[in-house]
């Protein structure tokens, strides 16, 4: 028999989980020790908890299978759970280790001390603390099964430090695999009969139905019954480019959502939300379900979109059709003066082929989706919970995921500051990410809705709440002082020369995109019908538009 710490090890890779993003402290001492003993498990050091915690979900939303952290006590899962609530929204597998103080010093009440569970539960489906050596690893076991179920879940396990060190503890086997059931006969029969029905219909589509297989059935759906395809605003993992169906992503702004879904009337959601604002506005619904739809829900969480969607395919006769799928097409080479729309559009010139792109861009990411929209194969990770400071983190854990792939990291300059402690790990373990930091010198986002939410008469103050120029970020000195080669762009021309040497480079590096906002001078109250909605204009008027924001 080990201690518990070395079995509990042990289990995890049993189970399959052989990476471990770590930000550990004194009552972790005894796991650290015993990875040692455990060659198998990858352990990868951050600086942050939030950067452990981002960079397992990235992990997860590429490997389809959970990684472990390991953090300090409540007060480092504080810390991680912004990140852990992108991976719960997201639906995300993560078994997350978080240690606690020996069972039988917690009534000193110390300075460390917390209620662990309760924090946990905010971001948690599934919450342990385990109480004994001889227990912990059918604990481990279990915890396993729950991140590994089909809705996908952050499980917390709280290992005291006693139960750690004990002797006592036996290894335990992977858990039995379980496969999710498809949809109800009859759910899958009365979507069927509303597709053949006609009329304008849409299905939403989100989780493992934006993976390639459940894209072709969708498009096969659509070809034969007319049906448009969407997917959620913010996917847990997208894949699109040449040779995909080409989908259209649920706009942010709710104006121009309610533009994009108007006259719809029969929603079908297929591993996907039903779609709601994001914020509650003066004036303004947040359910974005136009009047007099019918909303229908293919899948519940807990069964299997992809079979189930295969399923409807064959019952609404399309198993044959052929999909609309997208050419290959790539934007002209940026020139002059950088803007983020010429950044973007730089990015759909240059994307390699079978490439990572994380999407915390903001509002300087507004025109990727159709800059990119015909570039070779690749992923997309967005931001699913809307807590900023995802973006470098989650690089890191697709860098280590998929280290034959190239991943890009397109983050605003507000929200690159939450976890910049990521570089240092990306250079730590030389990870292929290149990190393109848009700096608008603001929070970009903020500024657009100080207008939405009314406060149109804001003054200098306010305004300032949301300007990073007093001091200016200088993202160069900060990523060359953790050890990432980084230069910064003003123009479209340095940009290119820029990303092309760094995608030609093993290992990370920074481009600091000196950019103005997308938004100034354009009144936000036409903002909505201006931009994502260019994806369904007509083709010439789309790359006309296209040429006229970033030459």
């Amino acid at each position: 028999m080990a201690n518990g710490a070395q079995a509990m090890l042990r289990t995890l890779i049993n189970a399959g989980v052989n990476v471990c993003f770590t930000n550990p402290g004194t009552s972790e001492m005894h796991f650290v020790a015993a990875l040692d003993g455990a060659p198998e498990m990858r352990a990868v050091l951050t600086l942050f908890e939030g950067v452990a915690t981002g960079a397992a979900d990235g992990y997860a939303r590429m490997a389809d299978k959970p990684a472990s952290t390991l953090l300090h006590l409540g007060c480092g899962l504080g810390n991680g759970l912004a990140n852990l609530h992108n991976a719960r929204k997201g639906r995300v597998p993560i078994v997350n280790i978080v240690g606690d103080h020996a069972t039988y010093h917690t009534k000193y009440d110390a300075q460390l001390q917390s209620d662990i569970e309760t924090a946990a539960r905010n971001v948690s489906s599934w919450v342990r603390t385990s109480h004994s050596t001889q227990a912990l690893c059918q604990d481990v076991v279990e915890a396993v099964t729950a991140a590994k179920g089909p809705q996908g879940q952050v499980a917390t396990l709280i290992l005291p430090a006693d139960v750690s060190w004990s002797d006592g503890a036996e290894a335990l086997p992977a858990p039995p695999a379980a496969q999710p059931p498809r949809a109800e006969d009859a759910v899958i029969d009365q979507i069927a009969t509303v597709l053949k029905a006609g009329g304008k219909n849409a299905l939403l589509l989100g989780g493992r139905a934006l993976r390639e297989p459940a894209l072709l059935d969708a498009a096969r759906i659509a070809a034969q019954s007319g049906a448009k395809l969407y997917a959620e605003v913010f996917p847990t993992r997208m894949e699109r480019g040449a040779g995909l169906p080409h989908v259209e992503r649920i706009a942010y702004l709710a104006e121009m959502a309610s533009v994009q879904l108007a006259g719809i009337e029969n929603l079908i959601l297929v591993d996907a939300r039903s779609p709601v604002s994001f914020f509650a506005y003066p004036g303004k619904k947040s359910d974005l379900v136009p009047e007099g739809c019918k909303v229908h829900q293919l899948v519940l969480p807990t069964q299997d979109a992809v079979g189930s969607l295969n399923s409807l395919c064959q019952r609404v006769g399309a198993g044959q059709a052929t999909p609309t799928l997208q050419a290959a097409q790539r934007p002209g080479r940026p020139r002059g003066k950088l803007t983020a729309p010429k950044v973007c559009k730089a990015i759909g010139h240059l994307l390699p082929e079978n490439a990572i792109i994380v999407d915390e861009a903001q509002t300087s990411g507004t025109m990727l989706p159709m800059f990119t929209a015909g570039a070779p194969r690749h992923d997309v990770l967005a931001l699913t919970g809307g807590a900023i400071g995802y973006g470098l983190p989650a690089a890191v854990g697709a860098a280590v995921a998929c280290p034959e792939r190239p991943v890009l990291a397109l983050v605003g300059d507000g929200s690159s500051m939450y976890t910049l402690q990521a570089l240092w790990t990306m250079a730590r373990e030389k990870l292929n990410v290149v990190s393109v930091i848009f700096n608008n010198g603001s929070y970009g986002i903020l500024n657009v809705e100080l207008e939405r939410v009314g406060a149109e008469k804001a003054g200098p103050k306010a305004k300032s709440q949301l300007d990073l120029k007093n001091p200016g970020l200088d993202f160069v000195h900060l990523a060359q002082g953790m050890g990432v080669p980084a230069v910064r762009a003003t123009t479209a021309e340095q940009f290119n020369t820029a990303l092309e040497r760094a995608l030609a480079t093993p290992g990370p590096h920074l481009i600091e995109a000196v950019v103005p906002s997308v938004f100034s001078g354009l009144k936000l109250r036409v903002l909505p019908y201006v931009l994502r909605s260019l994806e369904s204009l007509p083709q010439p008027v789309a790359h006309a538009i296209k040429r006229k924001v970033a030459p």
